[in-house]
């Protein structure tokens, strides 16, 4: 995906939860941003993959 195809917007959470994700990104040698996305898109998956066992 294109830098210019991503779409801003504010994100609510608590100063420990975002703590909690910045350690863990930089861990990672990502940016929070990108750790963010990254936890995203594995839950999308995640999820995909457990609603094709349920049906």
């Amino acid at each position: 995906m294109a830098e210019k195809d991503k779409k801003a917007f504010v994100l609510r959470i608590s100063p420990a939860l975002l703590k909690e994700v910045e350690i863990w990104a930089t861990d990672e040698f990502r940016s929070t941003n990108g750790q963010i996305e990254f936890l995203l898109n594995q839950a999308l998956k995640s999820r995909k993959r457990g609603k094709v066992k349920d049906e």
